[in-house]
């Protein structure tokens, strides 16, 4: 059974940085492209940052230049490196997982964590 479990939310101040984690089970873990989402109050769930089993990565936009999606596949773990934080970052954290998602930060994987809580203040 896949499980993916997100921590190191939180609150922080603009210009802050917070780095989120993912632990995942249940799978051979490189066998799956992963994801890093967020969902604001009254917003879509949109995709954040993606990394391919082939290491490829992928970043929304608004994100470029600062975040960073990294993986340790020895850990089962996946990181969301988030520098430079603004207020509109505010949003709920989910990891997902997909043995092939037809994009990368498209919502369409089929596993899910329960998502970790980033706030950011001005």
């Amino acid at each position: 059974q896949v499980q993916l479990v997100e921590s190191g939310g939180g609150s922080v101040q603009s210009g802050g940085s917070l780095r989120l984690s993912c632990a995942a089970s249940g799978y051979a873990y490189n066998t799956y492209s992963m994801g890093w989402f967020r969902q604001a109050p009254g917003k879509e769930r949109e995709g954040v940052a993606g990394i391919a089993t082939n290491g490829v990565t992928k970043y929304a936009d608004s994100v470029k230049g600062r975040f960073t999606i990294a993986q340790d596949n020895a850990k089962n773990m996946l990181y969301l490196q988030m520098n430079s934080l603004k207020p509109e970052d505010t949003a709920m954290y989910y990891c997902a997982a997909d043995k092939n998602p037809l994009y990368l930060l498209r919502p369409y994987y089929n596993y899910w964590g329960q998502g970790t809580q980033v706030t950011v203040s001005s």
